[in-house]
């Protein structure tokens, strides 16, 4: 026996087992899924190994613990407050319909339940690019009320996506304006080159604008959009598939600055 003991302990989710001496002080801690072994001393590593002998469930790494990056630095040094990135997809809708549900028995459906359905399911797409080394955040609040629905960044850039509730309706775009059904077209890309552009101000790198349209019968472009790409819900995995334009270290750091709430209070 070494005199070391192994404690178990779980975090958002994850395992680690931490190696701690008789008096407590940790010494090391074991990553399972990382399948890594973080040792702070050396002196000990041959202990360490023997004690966490009966819980590796495979080849391992061991070593010092990696230093960490300036985004994982900012990441650690944020407020949970200030922490953008546990918002929801149409996270400001959820809070406004928690706190005014609005009458019950109406005949209309409420527009703001509409509105929220499509920023979920834009949401849910744009999550489903992690695994291709993207970051999506929602429901970014600007000054004066404003918000960015949804920021993706990527290798292939920064997009800012503002969604469009069109289910079983046609869409008529002609730059500006946007037609949903028989409703009078309305200039919705001047709202969504708007928000790209104060994304580019707040984190100072080109955001290109994106009008994602959820659910249409039919997605007409009159006109070719300036600067702006339409696509549906369903297209928006082809943000993924093109060019490189980032690194992954440029990605980390800027979705570093974007998750920060302060980031986007001057802008």
């Amino acid at each position: 026996m070494n005199g070391l003991r192994v404690i178990p302990t779980w975090s958002h989710g994850q395992e680690r087992l931490y190696v701690a001496l008789t008096d407590g002080r940790n010494i090391a801690w074991y990553d399972r899924e990382a399948a890594r072994v973080n040792l702070l001393s050396e002196d000990r590593r041959d202990d360490v190994l023997e004690a966490l002998g009966p819980f590796l469930t495979g080849p391992v790494v061991v070593g010092p613990p990696p230093v960490p990056t300036p985004a994982e630095l900012a990441r650690l040094s944020l407020h949970p407050d200030d922490d953008l990135a546990p918002n929801r997809p149409g996270e400001a809708l959820l809070v406004a319909l928690d706190r005014d549900p609005g009458p019950a028995g109406r005949i209309r459906p409420d527009p703001r339940r509409r509105a929220l359905e499509a920023e979920q399911l834009v949401g849910e797409a744009l999550d489903r690019l992690d695994g291709a080394d993207w970051h999506a955040l929602h429901s970014i609040p600007l000054p004066g009320g404003d918000r960015v629905h949804h920021l993706a960044i990527g290798p292939a850039g920064l997009f800012a996506v503002h969604t469009l509730y069109a289910r079983k309706q046609r869409v008529r775009v002609a730059d500006p304006l946007v037609a949903v059904g028989r409703r009078g077209p309305q200039p919705l890309l001047r709202r969504v080159r708007a928000d790209a552009d104060r994304a580019s101000y707040a984190l100072t790198a080109e955001v290109r604008p994106v009008l994602a349209v959820v659910s249409p019968t039919r997605l007409d472009l009159t006109t070719p959009p300036r600067e702006v790409r339409v696509l549906t819900d369903t297209d928006l995995n082809t943000l993924s598939r093109q060019g490189g334009v980032l690194k992954p270290a440029d990605v980390e750091a800027l979705h570093a600055i974007a998750r920060d709430r302060t980031t986007w209070t001057r802008v």
